[in-house]
């Protein structure tokens, strides 16, 4: 017999439940195990299986998304989700001071520099586009208390940003010496150190033939699919420079780092919504 795909508020409620302590455990470094929580979820709800619960907590991850939340890694974001599950991820997010420290604390929390352990298994392919940014019409309109800016939060993280900017350096480095071109491998520059941030990216590395190569590093202690911030500075280098321009994105930084790169201008591989507005008197 089929499953029903009519999900009930009680039933949609506790996955959004579940999730919640999931994610709050997941940011405080405590370890859980999915499966004890999906077979206690199951008896919750009228006749759904695991799959069903695995779809239903990777649409709540792209909600999660979509107000400015981590979400957990092992759901990656699903989007055409039901309006009744933003209702409820809002109602329960305003409510729920635990989440809400757990969050502060790990976007906030300083970063110290790592070392690269094996080059090889650091690079993943590019994530496929999921259209996690996507939601429902009836939703962009809405005001939400819910709504928080804890991703760009994590982003004014000097020390994490920081921290990834030198990982890629000593990964760069080590790249270039490996191929056997040490002098190479002795001018890769953290210029956003040496120079300043006005440059429009961190890393000044080369090719093996010497080429250039400008590496803006982007870097986060959650997923792959997190959405980052780019600025208009970066834009505009990205599209001045396609050709030698990278953008490396460095995620699960405190956990595991691996990175995926975007080549060229950003524009190009990545949908860009404006964020925010710098206003001055009209005159």
């Amino acid at each position: 017999m089929a499953e029903r795909t009519d999900w009930s508020r009680e039933e949609v409620e506790a996955c959004v439940a579940d999730y919640l302590r999931m994610l709050t455990l997941e940011l405080n470094g405590q370890r859980y195990n999915k499966t004890d929580h999906a077979n206690a979820l199951l008896k919750l709800l009228n006749g759904r299986n695991r799959a069903s619960i695995e779809f239903k907590h990777a649409n709540i991850s792209a909600v999660m998304v979509a107000l400015g939340y981590p979400y957990i890694d092992g759901y990656k974001p699903r989007s055409n989700y039901q309006a009744l599950l933003i209702d409820a991820v809002e109602a329960q997010l305003v409510t729920n001071g635990e989440v809400q420290v757990a969050v502060e604390a790990a976007v906030t929390r300083p970063a110290t520099a790592v070392p690269v352990a094996d080059p090889q298994n650091i690079w993943v392919p590019t994530p496929r586009p999921t259209h996690v940014h996507e939601a429902p019409a009836s939703y962009v309109a809405r005001f939400s208390p819910a709504k928080r800016d804890y991703l760009a939060q994590e982003a004014r993280n000097r020390s994490l940003g920081r921290a990834g900017e030198q990982f890629v350096v000593e990964l760069e480095a080590r790249r270039l010496h490996a191929a056997g071109k040490k002098k190479l491998a002795n001018r890769v520059e953290h210029v956003a150190s040496t120079q300043g941030d006005g440059l429009g990216y961190d890393v000044l590395s080369f090719e093996d033939n010497g080429r250039e190569r400008l590496i803006e590093v982007k870097t986060t202690a959650f997923g792959q699919l997190t959405p980052f911030y780019v600025s208009r500075n970066e834009l505009a280098r990205s599209n001045a420079d396609p050709e030698i321009y990278r953008l490396y994105r460095l995620f699960d930084f405190r956990d595991r780092p691996r990175l995926f790169h975007l080549p060229g201008a950003i524009d190009a591989s990545c949908d860009l919504e404006p964020a925010s507005y710098l206003a001055r008197l009209a005159g």
